[in-house]
């Protein structure tokens, strides 16, 4: 068994040998803590037939205990200072690979059919940059990737909001994106002690399972995401107010948004965090004939 990278001790040696500096641009935190690593790897539910896919590996610490969890890990790092380090770091790891590009920009669809062909099972797993969670977690799941489910680490006021439940401060659109196609949970919270350098939050690790159909089945997808984000866009305000102010012409076409809302079975004078996921696909479905 080789001596685990997510040590303050070795992780300082690593960082030194290699003279690296955190930047801040990329929202770089490593974790130095193994127990913490390995739990996270727990809710992954992996085993040697699965495939893992990382984001920001940083000098390996999460890596390693996936590839020795899993049958092959894929990681996407952005940042090329790293990749000499992580060459040495997972050089015990035969079932590693490193492709530098920013995940954001990469085809994940070519590279789970080039590294994944004789993979039945494949999860993400990652500590997550903190500034660019949102849309990472956003494109995995809207490019429909043949993925079982994500878990990451994140912000803990973001993993609030992305698990939240209708009816709580946290709740918005960001909750629905995500549970449309998820089931979502907050499965540990991560004080800041355990990074280096320490963040000024605290973090959360969330699993996200794909669901087999969206949780709701509504006429247009875009429409449906259109609808909740304008439902929110002013938190204090009433639905109808929401939805007048930010639909096209919705001014002149108030009588025709108070139908659809009828048609729909929802009070206009309710707020949007009070309408569960199922309540926006019947709106969205109702305003679809008018708006679309």
């Amino acid at each position: 068994m080789h001596k685990d990278i997510a040590t303050p001790v070795r992780t300082k040696a690593i960082l030194e040998r290699h003279g690296f500096s955190f930047k801040k641009s990329l929202g770089q935190n490593f974790l130095i803590d193994t127990n913490i690593l390995n739990r996270i790897v727990d809710h992954a539910n992996m085993t040697e037939e699965t495939g893992a896919i990382e984001i920001g590996p940083g000098i390996g610490a999460l890596t390693e205990q996936l590839a020795r969890r899993s049958k092959k890990v894929v990681a996407f790092e952005i940042d090329q200072r790293l990749l000499p380090i992580l060459e040495e770091t997972l050089s015990p790891y035969p079932n590693t690979k490193i492709i530098h590009q920013d995940v954001l920009k990469a085809d994940v669809q070519a590279v789970i059919d080039d590294e994944f062909n004789d993979v039945s099972d494949i999860m993400v797993v990652a500590n997550l940059p903190y500034y660019v969670t949102t849309p990472i977690i956003m494109k995995l799941l809207e490019e429909n990737l043949p993925i079982r489910g994500i878990v990451v680490m994140l912000q803990k006021e973001v993993a609030d909001r992305i698990s939240a439940s209708p009816g709580t401060k946290e709740y918005g659109s960001l909750s629905i994106a995500i549970q449309y196609y998820t089931k979502a949970e907050t499965v540990m919270i991560v004080p800041k002690t355990v990074f280096v350098p320490q963040p000024n939050v605290d973090s959360a690790v969330i699993r996200l399972t794909r669901r087999k159909e969206p949780a709701v089945t509504v006429k247009d997808e875009n429409f449906f995401f259109k609808i909740t984000k304008a439902s929110f866009s002013q938190r204090r305000k009433t639905l109808l107010n929401n939805l007048t102010s930010m639909l096209p012409d919705g001014k002149e076409k108030k009588s025709v948004i108070l139908a659809a809302l009828e048609e729909a079975e929802i009070d206009g004078t309710r707020r949007g965090e009070t309408l569960s996921i199922e309540e926006f696909g019947r709106l969205s479905d109702a305003l679809y004939p008018i708006f679309k």
